[in-house]
């Protein structure tokens, strides 16, 4: 029969717009050298900006939510592994699947905590601050739950794991430390532009997720108009996918600060940067525009929440600073002193190496999936919550689908 993995997506990735799209396709590049066959199934339609899975060779499907066509492709797919990209997806499909192909390894890429992502907003949209934070919450629950009934989660942050395990106790052989899987610099290091060649700050991130729209009001409203202060000339271009037009409108040319929309190219308008902006004030898991940064040798100011999990104890590759007037210095200092800048430059190319080892983590990832696959009924027996939780809870998810479905039918 061949490996074979069926990845369910929420929506088709678009790696150009968002990080968790990059995530998703250097999990199937892992997946597609490991020699897996993949398919890769979405309720969602596809855009201008998916990627073109089908020059991989990845055969897609269309799926509909409540629907038994689902239950007859799963069973004709016969799927070694199912790869779910996010917890609401395996609300949607995951009772399906353990009923139809109940051998296959059910794998969750979490691609970071939404319940925490989720708090943080919350307590900073009441209070402006995280000291607040409710994490007991409804999606706390189902986003735990999902985890449980899944044979293996991902996690991208060792702060998310960390917080899994000694918060809420979840089982470590449940969990997979899983950061991003940057390409390999060897070969680029020559090619990237040097100090002088380099000009202006850039702030990039996809518009549909909030904390970028704060980071860049934040910019604006503060942060940028400190640094023109200092630096007069310079210029900020904010790049990112579907900005609303609050976003839009805070464009101007006499400022400095442009708002420039879709880059179809980051490393293009990275390298052109001689430094990262990323106030992140709240948000969850590892930041995309960080390592990016760190591959192309642009050195980044960002904040405590957007360096969680990306450098290491004692380390950063530009600054982090929480207070407008320590970040505005930092992002001066850098973009003026070019000696700092090469040493920021450096230590990011160190993280990527220590930290953001591609081979080794995947290794990790498949010795994990292949040692869980060997003895999967003793491994589901360990997780016997997880069980519970797959009869009960998603007994009930079924039944509504059922009647959902049973609705539909009724109304045709």
């Amino acid at each position: 029969m061949g490996k074979k993995i069926f990845i369910i997506g929420h929506t088709f990735p678009e790696p150009t717009t968002t990080a968790a799209g990059s995530r998703m396709m250097q999990l199937i590049k892992l997946f597609i050298k490991e020699g897996f066959q993949v398919t890769f199934g979405s309720a969602a339609s596809t855009s201008d900006k998916s990627a073109d899975l089908h020059i991989l060779g990845i055969t897609s499907e269309n799926l509909k939510l409540n629907h038994p066509s689902f239950d007859i492709l799963i069973a004709k797919l016969e799927p070694t592994i199912v790869l779910f990209d996010r917890y609401i997806t395996e609300e949607q499909f995951g009772w399906r699947v353990a009923e139809h192909c109940p051998n296959a390894l059910r794998v969750l890429d979490t691609e970071d905590l939404h319940f925490l992502r989720k708090a943080r907003e919350v307590s900073f949209k009441k209070h402006g601050n995280l000291n607040d934070l409710q994490l007991y919450t409804d999606t706390a629950k189902r986003e735990l739950a999902s985890i449980l009934r899944s044979d293996l989660s991902l996690i991208i942050s060792e702060i998310e794991m960390a917080l899994l395990i000694d918060i809420f106790h979840i089982p470590e052989g449940l969990l997979q430390y899983l950061p991003f899987l940057p390409k390999s610099l060897a070969g680029t290091l020559g090619k990237i532009p040097e100090y002088e060649e380099r000009n202006g700050f850039i702030a990039i991130g996809n518009f549909y997720h909030a904390p970028n729209v704060d980071s860049v009001k934040w910019l604006h409203k503060e942060i940028w108009p400190a640094i023109r202060k200092q630096l007069p000339e310079a210029t900020l271009s904010v790049f990112g996918a579907y900005a609303p037009q609050q976003i839009l409108e805070l464009h101007s040319e006499r400022n400095g600060f442009f708002i420039k929309g879709w880059a179809p190219s980051v490393e293009e308008v990275m390298c052109a940067a001689r430094i990262c902006l990323a106030p992140i004030r709240f948000g969850a898991g590892l930041k995309g525009k960080l390592l990016d940064a760190m591959s192309y040798g642009t050195p980044a100011v960002t904040t405590t929440i957007g360096a969680e999990g990306m450098y290491g104890a004692g380390k950063d590759a530009g600054g982090i600073e929480d207070d407008v007037a320590r970040f505005t210095n930092c992002a001066v200092t850098l973009y003026s002193e070019k000696r700092d800048w090469l040493v920021s430059q450096q230590t990011g190319f160190e993280i990527l190496d220590s930290r953001f080892n591609a081979e080794g983590h995947s290794k990790n990832l498949l010795d994990k999936i292949k040692g869980i696959s060997e003895a999967v009924v003793m491994h589901r027996n360990d997780n016997f919550i997880g069980q519970i939780l797959q009869h009960h809870t998603l007994q009930a998810s079924k039944y509504m689908s059922k009647w959902i479905e049973s609705k539909n039918q009724e109304s045709l």
